[in-house]
């Protein structure tokens, strides 16, 4: 894990991804995007982490596509290019949800456009009393529905809540989106990376395919009837129970201690 365009880090079973273009309050640039794309296949399989920290340097998180690289260029593109790189950009997220390690995003200021999308992409969001939020692709004469905005917006805060924030683009501040669901947590600045890590880790420390199945479900359960969630619900818990994690959940309860479930792997 050598990138290019954004710091990467690990400890005790975290890997920290840390966006610093802090000139451009950390837009992507198309060779950010691909780095980004192909680093969240690469954790799939990276034994080392078992839990992600998504962050950003000075006062913004992400403020979406780099207005000079991206927006610029691509007015001279022909169809196919464009199509190309909005393809790209939902590879990105699909990534994001498809890794089956939790995903923490620290929101250190501004986020805005893709921005706003990977911090939705994440499982959990912690974000700094300065964190304002903005989906603005209405904004710029663009469609709400970017990069599976419109998929991921309505799981998190409702349907109501989603529209406002997809079809107004419009910013709101750290307290409104606590309020609605969308932050998991504000603290201040100061406090953001540690309250992050704090997450992380107790995710790192979880049962590695308890934590996998559960995203795994989670992104699909939303597409089923109550019938054919309940039957794979039944099978997969009946699979998990066959993980050696279950015996050692239980062997610490009895012993009184917490598990250890860093010892294991999953199947």
């Amino acid at each position: 894990m050598n990138p290019k365009h954004f710091h990467y880090s690990e400890s005790e079973g975290v890997a920290t991804v840390r966006l610093d273009r802090p000139d451009r309050l950390n837009a992507l640039t198309f060779d950010s995007y691909a780095e980004l794309r192909d680093t969240f296949v690469a954790l799939r399989t990276r034994a080392s982490v078992r839990a992600v920290i998504l962050t950003g340097t000075g006062r913004a998180f992400c403020s979406g596509g780099d207005v000079k690289d991206i927006i610029g260029r691509m007015f001279a593109m022909n169809d196919a290019e464009v199509l190309a790189f909005t393809r790209m950009t939902c590879d990105l997220i699909e990534n994001m949800r498809t890794l089956e390690k939790p995903i923490v995003a620290a929101l250190n200021g501004t986020t805005c456009g893709a921005g706003a999308v990977m911090a939705a992409a994440a499982d959990v969001r912690i974000a700094c009393d300065e964190a304002k939020i903005a989906f603005l692709f209405t904004k710029v004469g663009l469609c709400g529905a970017d990069m599976g905005a419109a998929w991921l917006l309505p799981r998190i805060v409702g349907l109501g809540h989603a529209s406002e924030l997809l079809m107004l683009g419009e910013f709101v501040d750290a307290k409104r989106a606590h309020a609605i669901g969308l932050y998991n947590k504000v603290v201040p600045l100061d406090e953001l990376l540690v309250e992050a890590q704090k997450w992380a880790q107790k995710l790192a420390d979880g049962p590695t395919m308890g934590m996998a199945v559960t995203k795994r479900m989670l992104n699909a359960e939303y597409a089923m009837t109550l019938p054919a969630a309940m039957q794979a619900e039944g099978w997969i818990q009946a699979e998990c129970m066959k993980h050696p994690d279950y015996k050692e959940g239980f062997d610490a309860a009895m012993a009184k201690r917490p598990p250890e479930f860093r010892k294991r792997s999953a199947r």
